[in-house]
């Protein structure tokens, strides 16, 4: 099976380590990457709208700067991957908003899975996601994100945290990348609970259902009597050296307001690579 996958770049460190994160992941397989750089014109956003049109002299020389610097990735990339490497590159140069075309992107190339880091060259230091990673997590639903951030682990996860209020239905669909992850990185699921009350009877043929659907995976079950969801993942992860938070991101769910919060230095536990996934039934 060949891969497609996306990875936005601003050509900024936390992009690159993205890619080789990206590349490290689907290290034997099969893969097309797709490298996304959306450009705008080296002076205000007014002029952008104004002037960067097709065949303009500003678009051209900010589209032939984004595809040097694109190629430039790629000559770094094939340097440094094996001669048996099965992974081919391609470069997409857009004038866009950047989660607009990084959605037509996932649309036009079937995309399945997009990968990228999680704060450019422009955001504060002491956030540690930034709005395009937020803004594309929450508003690309037609394919799961993997946001790598800046500090993470190099290392492939051995450990994905599940976080789950088991309060709604799973599809198996949902979570074929939790599975399909941990399967080649040879990673537990630990699925988290965050709760100070006993499970009741649908909460309980829920997790059943996970147990079916993680049957060929190693899995286990925690609890964590804690009011606050942002604590409770960041010492559970903490705790156990865990390489990898997933969750479905279900419209209305207790995950809606970490995603959507403008305020972004609060969301604490994004401090490891987080797959979202998206409720099929949105």
């Amino acid at each position: 099976m060949r891969h497609k996958i996306l990875v936005p770049t601003d050509f900024s460190k936390n992009a690159w380590l993205a890619i080789k994160y990206a590349t490290r992941l689907y290290e034997d397989e099969v893969c097309d990457f797709y490298l996304l750089n959306v450009f705008s014109a080296p002076k205000n956003l007014m002029d952008s709208l104004f002037n960067m049109v097709e065949g303009s002299e500003s678009y051209e020389t900010a589209k032939a700067a984004s595809e040097k610097e694109l190629a430039n990735v790629v000559d770094l990339l094939k340097m440094s991957a094996s001669e048996h490497s099965q992974h081919t590159f391609k470069i997409i140069s857009k004038f866009n908003d950047v989660v607009e075309a990084i959605k037509n992107v996932v649309e036009e190339k079937d995309i399945e899975i997009v990968i990228m880091g999680t704060k450019g060259e422009s955001n504060r230091k002491d956030a540690v996601f930034g709005s395009v990673a937020i803004y594309t997590m929450e508003k690309v639903r037609n394919c799961p994100v993997l946001a790598v951030p800046e500090n993470a682990p190099h290392e492939l996860p051995k450990e994905i945290v599940f976080p789950t209020s088991y309060k709604t239905h799973y599809k198996r669909r949902e979570l074929q990348y939790v599975t399909s992850i941990a399967k080649k990185c040879n990673a537990n699921i630990a699925v988290l609970h965050i709760s100070d009350r006993e499970l009741n009877k649908s909460q309980k043929e829920r997790q059943e259902l996970l147990k079916e659907i993680f049957e060929d995976n190693t899995y286990s079950f925690h609890t964590l009597p804690l009011n606050s969801i942002n604590d409770a993942i960041n010492i559970f992860v903490d705790s156990r050296d865990s390489d990898m938070v997933a969750f479905i991101n279900k419209k209305h769910s207790f995950f809606g307001s970490i995603l959507t919060n403008p305020l972004v230095k609060e969301v604490t536990f994004f401090k490891v690579p987080v797959l979202v996934l998206h409720d099929l039934r949105n």
